[in-house]
Parts: C-alpha cells; sequence; structure tokens
C-alpha cells in the first residue's frame, strides 16, 4: 500500500510538472505577469460553525462554497498526513478568505501570548464606512481588543495621515483590523457612496524580520510591484499594535488584481519572536495567502533556485479542483509565512 501510494503521488507530481512546462513558453510568449492576483487569504480554525456565524453575522461576509476534502493530493499540498479538511469561502465586496477546520488531525491553538510583533502575526485589514458606527458594532459583539482602541494615525506622517483603525480578534484568536482611509488616501472605491459598514479587504498585513530580504522574495522572485512605504511611530501606533515603543518600517506590496501584501518590520522594539519551526497547516496560527499564478511551473523553478522552503514536495495536482484550482504548491517565505501557488 505504502509503495503503491508513493507511486501515484510520484505521477501526480510528474503530470503536474509536465503540464506546467508545457504552457510556460505561451505564459512568458504573451508578457504575462507572474501573479494574476491575490485571490484569498486562508485561516485555520478549531471550529467551522462557531467562526461563520462570526464572520457573516459580525462581519458581513458571505458564504461562496463549503466543500470536504481529503485524499493524498491534500496531504501533500499542505504537509499535514492523514488530514481532512472543511472548507469554506467567504465574500466580502470583492475579496475572499478561506476558513479551514481540520477534521483529522487537530493541530495546536495560537499561543496565548502572541504578541503584533511575533513573526507569525497576519492580519486582514477589513475597509469599513464609518469608524466610529463599527466599532460601536464590534463592543456590542463584545469582540476581543488587540489595541486599546480606534487610532487615528498623526498629520506629521504624510504618507498616513488620517488613516483610522482598530485591531481585534476573531474566535480563536486570529488577528484582525479594520481600517478607514481619508478621502486622499485608499482605492477609489473605498470612497463610493454605500450604506454598508464592512466594505471589502484592502490588503493582508504580516510581520517581517527583515524588508530587503522579503522584497527579494515577493517582488524579484514573484513579481509584486511596491506599491507605497512609510515609517510609523508615536502614541497612536503603539497603542494600535499594542507594542510600546513601536516604529515600523511599512512596505506596500500589489499585485495586478485582489487586496495587497503589506510587510511590517519593527524597527523597535526588539524581542519579536520567530515563526515556530514545527508550525503545521492544521495549527490555529496558520495562514496561508493564495496567489493565482501565471505559470506554477516556472514560479516553483524560480523558487528552487533561491532555495525557499517548501511545505509541499513540489507542485500537486488536484484533478477534481474541488478548491477551484488544479494545481497547487505551499511555499514560505523568508519569516515561514506560508504561501499558496496556484494556477486555475
Amino acid at each position: 500500500m505504502t509503495i503503491q501510494r508513493q507511486g501515484i503521488t510520484t505521477l501526480l507530481v510528474g503530470l503536474a510538472l509536465a503540464w506546467c512546462v508545457s504552457t510556460a513558453r505561451a505564459h512568458a510568449a504573451h508578457g504575462q505577469a507572474l501573479i494574476h492576483a491575490v485571490d484569498a487569504v486562508g485561516m485555520t480554525v478549531a471550529d467551522m460553525d462557531r467562526s461563520l456565524a462570526f464572520y457573516t453575522q459580525v462581519l458581513s461576509f458571505a458564504p461562496v462554497s463549503d466543500v470536504e476534502v481529503t485524499g493524498s493530493e491534500y496531504e501533500h499540498l499542505q504537509g499535514v498526513f492523514g488530514l481532512r479538511m472543511r472548507v469554506v469561502r467567504l465574500r466580502l465586496g470583492d475579496e475572499a478568505i478561506v476558513l479551514t477546520e481540520y477534521l483529522a488531525p487537530r493541530g495546536r491553538p495560537i499561543p496565548v501570548d502572541s504578541r503584533s510583533n511575533d513573526r507569525w502575526f497576519q492580519h486582514i485589514a477589513i475597509i469599513v464606512s464609518d469608524m466610529e458606527r463599527a466599532y460601536g458594532w464590534l463592543r456590542q459583539h463584545k469582540v476581543e481588543h488587540a489595541s486599546s482602541g480606534p487610532q487615528r494615525l498623526p498629520e506629521w506622517n504624510t504618507r498616513a495621515a488620517g488613516i483610522q483603525a482598530f485591531y481585534f480578534k476573531d474566535p480563536d484568536g486570529h488577528p484582525l483590523e479594520i481600517l478607514q482611509f481619508p478621502p486622499d488616501k485608499g482605492d477609489t472605491k473605498w470612497h463610493r457612496p454605500t450604506e454598508k459598514l464592512f466594505l471589502g479587504i484592502d490588503h493582508t498585513a504580516i510581520v517581517v524580520s527583515d524588508t530587503d530580504a522579503s522584497l527579494k522574495f515577493y517582488r524579484d522572485t514573484l513579481g509584486f510591484a511596491v506599491a507605497g512605504e512609510s515609517e510609523n511611530y508615536g502614541s497612536e501606533q503603539e497603542h494600535l499594535n499594542n507594542i510600546f515603543g513601536a516604529r515600523l518600517r511599512v512596505t506596500s506590496l500589489r499585485a495586478s488584481a485582489g487586496p495587497g501584501i503589506e510587510l511590517l518590520e519593527y524597527l523597535a522594539p526588539p524581542g519579536g519572536r520567530t515563526a515556530p519551526i514545527d508550525e503545521h497547516s492544521n495549527d490555529l496560527v496558520h495562514h496561508q495567502t493564495r496567489l493565482i499564478a501565471a505559470d506554477i511551473g516556472d514560479l516553483a523553478r524560480r523558487l528552487s533556485r533561491a532555495r525557499y522552503v517548501l511545505i509541499s514536495p513540489g507542485i500537486v495536482v488536484i484533478p477534481k479542483a474541488e478548491l477551484g484550482f488544479h494545481a497547487g504548491l505551499l511555499v514560505r517565505d523568508p519569516d515561514g509565512h506560508p504561501i499558496e501557488l496556484v494556477e486555475q
């Protein structure tokens, strides 16, 4: 049985490589971007029904799909043996998140002493039309604070001046942010007249140890463009992150479509912890940002040459495409944040 399974896996990976190589020249000939879009941000949850109630009833996300998957292809994609997953895709505005409950095997909870400068930190930034009303709504639903309260970034910080933000947590302890842009900042779609309170996802933010090393991964290897940079500090930033003396180098990255990826490098204070080397996809601390690749074979070769750490053993073919893609690969960025590359 073991030999048979290994043979099937080898065949699947081989077929995936052959299939992707066959399309590489076509993509290159048309000069297409390496990444078509940031498709969704994924989170591992302990209780899907509890999480669905929170995201749909409190934050106004709408269900898109709800499937249960198992099998060797998903084991190899996620790096978890013997898995069975319930995977739910939710949408808010034009953007999406993917929640995954591991029915088997169960993973570990988020460390109770997690802080905003630990390098496993990742959140999604949900845009709101009215910060005061959104904060009141969250208080009404008794969400757990991560910030002391909503913060308005100061006028001296011209690249971030007037932005209002607040950190809080979902039922599993995943950090989340609500954010409101002033009229002169943010995508124009965030300023359209609307009666909705929660509008969509502007970006996902990750803590990194070295912005330049992260840029080699996201910009130079995956093809993201730098959309903006700032250095944030002061009382407002400290209370937003709940980190005394916080001083951050913030770098915003964009693909052709989808939410951005924001790099947060803590210049001060020291002490942010590295991601656990034994983190697995079924642990609740696990996020994975899904990117739609133009040519997953080309990206796999780029990642291999640069010696980035793969979670999957290679490109994995998903014959039935239950999750909306036919081939996938899970890789870690320089700080261990998982990135899921998929080809549809």
